[in-house]
């Protein structure tokens, strides 16, 4: 049995001007959903994944078209300047989130909850000045909260 959970993603003030998009797809195939061009606050991406019910003594593996990765090293890309689709970008990078420390207790409580989300935060603007990219570090991981209305 596979149940579904949404998760929301928050980029905190990326730098203003570049596109960003969550990569729906794998390789060369695939898509940029929910482009933003950032402005002077946080962009959010929402999506759905399944989780595939096994042993709980093994960690969620998470699935769909939204993740990367092999089993246990799961993640989601965030696709920046031209990777987005932003022909004039300087900006061609992708940010790598983690889909690691989702823990059972937290998926019992949002899988089929529509008023609850995973949610993770992580800089938008990297020690260079430009967007964040590759994985991110540190992570602070995943928390369960409201979704907003």
């Amino acid at each position: 049995m596979e149940r579904e959970l949404t998760f929301r993603i928050v980029l905190e003030r990326p730098p203003a001007g570049v596109d960003f998009g969550l990569q729906k797809g794998r390789g060369s195939i695939y898509e940029v959903m929910q482009k933003q061009r950032s402005a002077n606050g946080d962009l959010s991406f929402v999506f759905t994944a399944g989780v595939k019910d096994s042993s709980k003594d093994a960690p969620p593996n998470v699935i769909g078209s939204f993740t990367q990765g092999p089993p246990g090293e799961r993640f989601v890309y965030i696709d920046i300047g031209s990777c987005a689709g932003q022909t004039d970008s300087a900006w061609s990078r992708r940010l790598k989130v983690p889909l690691s420390g989702i823990t059972w207790s937290m998926i019992d409580r949002v899988a089929g909850n529509p008023r609850e989300v995973l949610e993770t935060r992580v800089a938008g603007t990297g020690r260079d000045g430009g967007p964040t990219c590759g994985t991110v570090k540190p992570f602070h991981g995943w928390q369960v909260r409201k979704m907003a209305r």
